[in-house]
């Protein structure tokens, strides 16, 4: 144990210099980076493109199939028709045309008639007797004027015949054809003409004014407009088709190969389209992905980020490398251990995550060193074990073993907030057991499945393993860390109070009323302690020791002093200090013989810091000796601690108090807040971070404590009839 001792010290101290600090992070880091390394290896399968499956294949990842998306886009843009609009402007336009070749004529026509009336007045005017008739313009003539009146385009798709034909026609006729033509022209029109249909909507115009009651000749011309006039209304519109065949790439799902997809049943041939998508998602051994591999990278980068940042603002810089090593040596023990519980995993044990401790590291952490670290552990736990035990499901992070983890961790600290006895930590695994199976249970209701008795069986025993052996693994280490470590845990000093521990029979036995006294302060403190947030258990402990020291010469002091002189009545005063002074040194030195925790050996040093002792101190005045103050006084240390400084207090207190013959309320409450003041203005205060507002709660509690114990007896007859007596 000695060798132990000296190698951790040795480690310890390395741990002071910041660079093996950093190495003791790399290791954890590179533990928890091998320890999850396999499991998000991804997995390749020595396909041959037309082989067949030898087992069914499921996707690991989901992603997206960018070639078969692109192909259900392409298939969607064709499957969409062309559109084409209808040009409705194009129907009043031939109207307009039609009816505009009707009015040219309507024009020729008329303005022949004018010139013919306007000669034949000219020919009365001048009594001229000519034969007009030879003056009217001939067919040609008018048929020139018109087609200066019309457009290129008319005169050459037209005949001439429909011209001399609408020309020779009378007024009357002439309006009649026009309305039948624009009447026609406006029906057939109405309807879609796309450009393989001209001819037809041609010939159905035909069919409209073909039994009309106009004569062969202008029905032939107007046949032959209507023809002309009629065109292609309905054409292709690029814009609208466009729009309808990007809405339907946009209708388009991308198409996904999702996460536990059956890539390809066993036996089943591997065809071009399956060994492509085994490609995709990084099961052929051509493939290489490196960025799993970054992604634990960075959750591993992160959890050391984290764990250092914790680490580096925990205010006890004395215990803050030993809980260092503590919670790097639980760590990566429960990662090992959890890395060694998932190799059964690949004997087709999916669920074996179950079995796994989870509490354990919890409960150590949460014993040994405190309760904020527990709970990071478990959450780093529960984030390790998502990866760890992932054999056996599609993707890489198995939540429901996770959150099973965190249950677990989370429980056992629950439980041990207030409970620190070893019992109590069998009894914090059998609650981990119930929360395990709770867990478990509302996780199947939740998929909905069907379950087996003999699978539900199986769940039960994980969860009651899980729990139990979390118990039986804390107590069984407990030990080891205290010892290895010299930790004063709650555990410890429970076993440190028994009374039958040897040091404290041996103040039993050969100084009781030391004993007395030490039990009286251990009250005392403890409810003080408690009362200012402070470990009101090593305050108890701690006074169970303090005085140990008085045991090498217990008759020189006053509470051992039964039936005796006072020894000190016949030494010289500065005998008597150097006697009394020694009891804090020796109390010290024998609670290292023994092995006693740090803690419990600076409270024997420190609970009478560098007080004076009064009474030998004037003793020696008025005996006429030069001394000094300083001569007289404690070695100290000062208290650095609140118990400390709270034990010394009470110590002070419960020998004032016990000083008093019928001590009564406002006397215990003016001497224990002399004693305070005292300390204070003494200076002995000023090393330990108790406030003064936390000493005068210190102050209430003790005169709370006091008046407990020295509350006023009724006297009972036989007790006035025995003081008679002795009268």
């Amino acid at each position: 144990m000695d060798k132990l001792q000296i190698q951790l010290t040795a480690i310890l101290n390395l741990l002071n210099i910041k660079i093996f600090r950093v190495l003791l992070f790399l290791i954890i880091g590179i533990v928890m980076y091998s320890a999850m390394y396999s499991n998000v290896k991804p997995e390749k399968l020595n396909l041959e493109l037309f082989s067949v499956a030898e087992q069914t294949i499921r996707s690991p990842i989901t992603i997206e199939d960018k070639e078969s998306t692109e192909k259900s886009r392409r298939e969607a843009v064709e499957q969409v028709k062309d559109v084409y609009s209808v040009k409705k402007e194009y129907t009043q336009n031939r109207v307009d045309l039609v009816t505009s070749i009707f009015d040219s004529v309507n024009e020729v026509n008329d303005e022949a008639e004018e010139k013919i009336n306007q000669k034949k007045k000219d020919a009365l005017d001048n009594n001229e007797a000519e034969d007009t008739a030879a003056k009217e313009p001939t067919t040609n003539e008018k048929l020139a004027a018109l087609k200066t009146k019309l457009t290129e385009s008319e005169t050459r798709s037209l005949s001439d015949q429909v011209f001399i034909t609408l020309l020779q026609s009378a007024n009357e006729e002439l309006a009649v054809a026009k309305d039948l033509t624009v009447t026609a022209i406006n029906k057939v029109m109405d309807s879609r003409i796309p450009a393989d249909q001209v001819e037809n909507a041609k010939k159905r115009l035909e069919e409209e004014l073909k039994y009309t009651s106009l004569n062969s000749d202008l029905k032939d011309a107007v046949i032959e407009m209507g023809r002309y006039a009629v065109v292609q209304n309905e054409f292709y519109d690029s814009d609208a088709t466009e729009e309808l065949r990007q809405q339907a790439m946009d209708g388009v799902e991308p198409v996904r190969i999702l996460e536990g997809q059956i890539l390809v049943d066993e036996g089943q041939l591997i065809s071009r389209d399956i060994y492509k998508k085994l490609q995709l998602v990084g099961l052929l051994e051509s493939e290489n992905s490196y960025k799993p591999f970054i992604g634990l990278a960075m959750i591993v980068s992160l959890i050391l980020f984290a764990f250092y940042f914790i680490f580096n603002e925990m205010e006890n810089a004395d215990k803050k490398q030993k809980y260092l090593l503590i919670f790097s040596i639980i760590f990566i023990t429960s990662i090992l251990l959890m890395k060694l519980v998932s190799i059964f995993e690949e004997f087709e044990y999916s669920e074996v995550g179950y079995i796994f401790p989870a509490a354990m590291g919890a409960m150590l952490i949460k014993i040994l060193i405190n309760e904020r670290l527990a709970l990071f552990q478990t959450v780093v736990l529960a984030i390790s074990g998502t990866i760890i035990f992932n054999e056996g499901i599609t993707g890489t992070l198995n939540v429901t073993v996770g959150i099973y983890i965190l249950a677990s961790g989370l429980a056992a600290i629950l439980f041990l907030q207030k409970q620190n006895q070893r019992s109590k930590i069998l009894q914090a695994g059998l609650f981990v057991s119930v929360i395990n199976l709770i867990i478990i249970v509302s996780n199947i209701f939740l998929r909905n499945s069907q379950y087996s008795g003999m699978e539900y069986g199986f769940y039960l025993i994980a969860a009651f393993l899980s729990g139990i052996t979390s118990a039986v693994l804390t107590i069984g280490l407990l030990p080891f860390f205290e010892a290895g470590f010299g930790i004063l845990s709650t555990l410890r000093m429970i076993e440190l109070s028994n009374p039958n521990h040897p040091l404290l029979r041996k103040i039993l036995t050969e100084a009781p009323g030391t004993y007395h006294h030490s039990v009286m302060v251990a009250n005392l403190s403890e409810a003080a302690c408690e009362s200012i947030g402070a470990n009101g258990l090593l305050a108890r402990v701690g006074c169970y020791y303090h005085d140990i020291g008085k045991t090498k010469r217990p008759q020189f002091f006053i509470e051992n002093q039964i039936n005796m002189d006072n020894p000190h009545d016949k030494l010289p005063a500065l005998t008597s200090k150097n006697i009394i002074i020694a009891h804090a040194t020796d109390g010290a030195e024998m609670l290292r013989k023994h092995r006693m925790p740090k803690e419990i050996i600076d409270i024997a040093e420190q609970h009478h810091g560098t007080t004076l002792l009064k009474f030998f101190y004037h003793k020696a005045k008025q005996n006429g000796h030069d001394v000094k103050e300083e001569d007289f006084r404690y070695p100290g240390p000062k208290p650095q601690t609140k118990e400390s400084a709270v034990i010394g207090i009470a110590d002070s207190v419960e020998a004032a108090v016990r000083s008093l013959a019928h001590p009564t309320h406002e006397q215990i409450e003016t001497l224990v807040r002399n004693i305070i003041a005292d300390r204070l203005q003494d200076g002995q205060l000023g090393e330990c971070d108790i406030t003064l507002k936390e000493l005068d709660t210190v102050a209430d509690t003790l005169c709370e404590t006091l008046k407990g114990i020295f509350h006023s007896r009724i006297e009972y007859p036989e007790m006035n009839k025995q003081k008679v007596k002795q009268a």
